[in-house]
């Protein structure tokens, strides 16, 4: 089982979204636990308050240490090793589907949400070992990444997906992005599920479907088609 621990001021919100679809059936079959800490419960002010202004001036405030801390260390206690501990920030690494699978490998993984202008330095010194970011931009805080994360990892446990093939054949997958899918009916609005993929011949729908894979990943992100290119000349040996 794959454990999922988020440390946040709105554990609901997550809590709400992951309980859901295919995560959510995950989850009830016991392949996933997820616990969401609400990081208000650690603090030692009467009015719970778990922010401050910032030593230095600055708008904004800034999250203490001591609650997430006692968050942090109340959930290692019960953990066999340190875990990972992933802060959701901007100026963290982008995640990718590599990282995604390394992380699909860790049987614990503590997801640190911030808010505010962000978290004291000292707690993240202290507890933080991965700093990732969804994407060049600024959130409300870090609950929606963590979310984006998890759900993105899960994918990859075992189990968690009724046919575990299906996540071999997505985009990033093989560094390109993936072929054009088609269900019923044949024909909507004048057109025509691809002629090939009805005809039952595995061989030829592979070679298709790698063709358009190509074809889409030139078009839609030139980027990933040059890292493919780079990659393929290389195991080719340079030619």
């Amino acid at each position: 089982m794959n454990r999922f621990h988020i440390l946040t001021l709105f554990p609901e919100m997550v809590m709400d979204g992951l309980n859901t679809s295919i995560i959510g059936r995950a989850i009830e079959a016991g392949l996933l636990e997820i616990n969401a800490v609400n990081i208000r419960d650690y603090s030692t002010n009467k009015h719970m308050k778990v922010d401050d202004y910032p030593y230095g001036g600055g708008a904004g405030l800034v999250m203490q240490p001591e609650p997430v801390y006692r968050a942090y260390k109340d959930l290692e206690k019960d953990m066999k090793k340190k875990p990972r501990v992933v802060y959701l920030t901007p100026q963290g690494t982008t995640f990718h589907q590599e990282m995604a699978k390394e992380l699909a490998k860790e049987e614990e993984l503590v997801f640190l949400c911030g808010h505010y202008e962000g978290i004291d330095e000292r707690v993240l010194e202290e507890i933080v070992t991965d700093y990732v970011s969804i994407g060049d931009y600024v959130l409300t805080g870090g609950e929606l990444p963590a979310m984006v994360m998890i759900d993105s990892i899960s994918r990859l446990v075992p189990g968690v997906l009724h046919n575990d093939d299906s996540a071999g054949d997505e985009s990033f997958e093989n560094g390109l992005l993936e072929y054009p899918q088609y269900t019923r009916p044949p024909v909507f609005l004048d057109k025509e599920v691809p002629e090939v993929l009805l005809s039952g011949h595995h061989e030829n729908i592979r070679k298709w479907r790698h063709e358009q894979s190509v074809k889409r990943t030139k078009e839609r992100r030139p980027d990933l088609w040059e890292a493919y290119e780079k990659e393929m000349k290389e195991k080719d040996g340079g030619k």
